[in-house]
């Protein structure tokens, strides 16, 4: 081993260093070229590509011998206004008005979609704007004994997934939404996701997109998607005096969002959503069927209802947390502290093996602390099921523009649970807001 050593000092290295710079530098005074190649990329430019929706409609209604109606061929509506092919467009939005409304009337509407340069998820979305009683006339009045308008729960209305069968007409595959227009709207105001392939039973993340264009009519004709949708409706001859005056207004939207470097969950319909992971290990329990997913909480602040509607996404191992055949208890229960203030007022509850009054939807109250049997929904209040989504529609006279909301969907110990809560380590508490999720419009 050699003992010797090189020591330098701070002040010795720098000036060594220094020198090693100088004869570098003197080294290259005497080199008169390099190799070299040069390869320039000029008039480089980055185009931002577009998204433009076109829905193509074709909608009738027959009203026998009173009226009939149909839109003009080539009908369709881009950037919320109607156009005629060939025409120029006549800048108002599309607004059909049927009056003079009977038993036995009926309608029928294709919605076909041209989504120019890009493939995108789709999303139907609308709401029910007015249900109106308009005063009662003397037969009306022996037949309907409630304020409100009926109308919108006399209508019976389908909405579904149709193709083109190369004759003029359509062939009409599964059923998207359907019931009474109040129940539809009901859905269409918590937003329903569209599959480009007609499939209604498609998960919510990651369903087949709709295939984009180049251009939104080829010699004329609509250049469109495979899938549209069909929209029917009907006033049913057993309906009777009790819609007499009454009226219904109501809204229709389509949303195409870009399915590049997007998934699908994304919700345009609604004002404010929470992702919220299915619990598996709760408490540290085992699980004899675990399954995992999430739970999409959204909050839609309409013109006479606030809609909260809850989309359970599973993976695709099989087993869906609302199918009770995966699990026979399944349940949500969901507490609304209505004016934020601390203390949840009530809970709207889907359980479909409880035998509700309006099975599968309860509602009780928290009365000083405690919540008695579960009762039929208040007056006002709606709810449904679409689908692998549970919607409420609260009367905005029923719930503040900002609450707290607290989800605890169970499997009864067999599954996951599914909290939808501010602090997820925090069980669930339906009497004290404190860990309750805030929304406010």
């Amino acid at each position: 081993m050699n003992d010797d050593t090189i020591g330098l000092s701070r002040r010795k290295m720098l000036v060594g260093l220094g020198a090693v710079g100088v004869a570098s530098a003197g080294a290259g005074l005497g080199t008169t070229a390099y190799f070299n190649d040069t390869e320039t990329f000029d008039n480089n430019e980055l185009t931002a590509g577009s998204l433009d929706l076109f829905v193509h409609v074709d909608y009738s209604e027959d009203q026998g011998s009173y009226a009939q109606y149909s839109t003009q061929p080539g009908t369709y509506v881009d950037g919320n206004v109607v156009g005629i092919e060939g025409q120029q467009i006549e800048g108002e939005p599309l607004s059909i008005q049927v009056t003079d409304l009977k038993p036995g009337d009926s309608g029928e509407g294709e919605f076909c979609f041209s989504i120019v340069d890009n493939p995108a998820y789709m999303w139907m979305c609308g709401e029910l704007t007015a249900n109106a009683e308009n005063g009662m006339n003397e037969p009306e009045s022996e037949d309907d004994e409630t304020p409100g308008g009926d109308l919108a729960d006399a209508m019976e209305v389908t909405v579904s997934y149709c193709t083109d069968d190369g004759e003029g007409g359509n062939v009409v595959g599964d059923t998207i939404v359907s019931g009474s227009l109040a129940e539809v709207m009901l859905a269409l105001q918590a937003g329903v996701p569209l599959s480009g392939d007609g499939d209604a039973d498609a998960s919510l993340a990651g369903r087949p997109a709709f295939e984009g264009v180049t251009e939104p009519f080829t010699d004329g004709e609509p250049n469109v998607a495979e899938q549209c949708v069909c929209f029917t409706w009907e006033v049913p001859t057993s309906v009777e005096n009790e819609i007499q005056t009454d009226s219904v207004t109501f809204d229709f939207e389509f949303y195409a969002v870009q399915s590049r470097h997007n998934d699908g969950t994304h919700n345009p319909c609604v004002d404010e959503t929470v992702v919220t992971a299915y619990d598996n290990s709760w408490k540290g329990q085992t699980l004899a069927n675990p399954t995992d997913g999430n739970v999409y909480t959204s909050v839609s602040f309409g013109q006479s209802q606030t809609v909260l509607s809850f989309t359970f996404d599973d993976d695709a191992d099989g087993v869906d947390f609302l199918d009770t055949a995966d699990y026979s208890s399944t349940n949500l229960p969901v507490a609304v502290d209505a004016d934020a203030d601390g203390t949840h007022d009530w809970q709207v509850i889907w359980q479909p093996n409880a035998g509700f009054p309006d099975a599968p939807f309860g509602y009780t109250e928290n009365t000083g602390g405690s919540y008695g049997p579960a009762q039929s929904l208040p007056a006002g209040f709606a709810a449904s099921k679409v689908g692998d989504t549970i919607v409420f529609g609260i009367p905005n006279s029923e719930i503040g523009s900002t609450f707290r909301l607290l989800g605890y969907g169970s499997t009864g110990g067999e599954g996951p649970i599914a909290k939808v809560n501010d602090d997820p380590a925090v069980g669930p508490d339906f009497y004290d807001s404190t860990n309750a999720v805030e929304f406010s419009d």
